[in-house]
């Protein structure tokens, strides 16, 4: 039987069930877990960051898995790095794709190269994810699609899924790889 689901749902489904199986997956990112402390995001109100993909896994894996931070893009997307290389996976969200310029000395001098630079012994099993383009609205520094830029970073590996179906696997995927993605 087909079912219908949104990206929303895919991409929470996605995180959940990576969550259950690998206990070193964590997410990262802003007002995901309910604002930090904000009392009007806390609880089974919290936001789920930018469009709601992390709702309700803060109350099924908790803030030392699911945790807020400021709005750093840079230092949490290098938060993010460092994690990765001491073993965790971390999946940290920027809330639009156009947030990638704050943190591109962490993407591209840092991440995309960390296991160039170290001779391939260390791996960067990290995953960023944000919601990307134009049409819903979110004026002009919020719907840049820059997929295509990324794409010429060497050491990213870079997915744009089409349907709700290629954004559960790919995201599975791409939890699954040791290599940024």
């Amino acid at each position: 039987m087909t079912r219908i689901a949104t990206f929303r749902d895919a991409l929470n489904e996605a995180l959940r069930s990576e969550m259950k199986r690998d206990p070193l997956v964590v997410l990262l990112g802003e007002d995901i877990a309910g604002g930090a402390g904000v009392p009007h995001l806390e609880g089974d109100e919290a936001g789920g960051g930018s469009l709601g993909a992390t709702r309700g896994l803060v109350k099924e894996f908790g803030r030392r898995r699911v945790i807020d931070t400021p709005i750093s893009e840079s230092g949490y997307i290098g938060a993010s790095l460092g994690a990765a290389m001491v073993g965790l996976r971390p999946v940290p969200e920027l809330q639009f794709a156009n947030f990638f310029g704050v943190a591109m000395d962490q993407i591209y001098n840092q991440i995309a190269k960390m296991r160039y630079m170290s001779g391939g012994k260390v791996k960067v099993p990290m995953v960023i994810r944000c919601p990307n383009g134009a049409g819903w609205g979110a004026a002009s520094q919020h719907s840049d699609a820059i997929y295509s830029i990324m794409t010429h970073v060497p050491g990213i590996k870079v997915v744009v899924p089409s349907t709700p179906y290629d954004v559960k696997g790919l995201m599975v995927s791409s939890i699954r790889d040791d290599d940024p993605v």
